[in-house]
């Protein structure tokens, strides 16, 4: 027998879409999405080593790094609808890798 369509309900539904909804869809969605997140990191790993080892200015490349960043978030919020595409599941990948292997480099710089 199927819920009734409460508010809790569907705060329910919404909330195992976003936990699961990245195992659904094809096998070249997935894998492709994958695949982006460990190119953003091995990107994030050798691209900012080089940028510190060309200019030698860790808050320059910092900050030009957060403001590409910051520029896609925008872009995103005001040009993707309701269905994401797989271009934009690509770019979101890649730039949670690269955030992610900064986020890592900046860790073990500080220890």
């Amino acid at each position: 027998m199927p819920l009734q369509a409460t508010r809790f309900d569907r705060l329910q539904r919404r909330g195992t879409q976003m936990v699961f909804g990245a195992f659904q869809g094809s096998w070249r969605r997935r894998s492709s999405a994958v695949l982006a997140l460990l190119l953003g990191f091995y990107a994030g790993q050798n691209a900012t080593a080089w940028w510190l080892n060309a200019i030698g200015q860790r808050p320059l490349v910092v900050l030009v790094l957060v403001l590409l960043l910051e520029l896609v978030i925008r872009l995103r919020t005001r040009l993707v609808g309701e269905p994401v595409s797989l271009a934009w599941v690509l770019i979101d990948n890649v730039r949670l890798g690269l955030v992610y292997a900064v986020v890592l480099e900046a860790f073990k710089l500080g220890s």
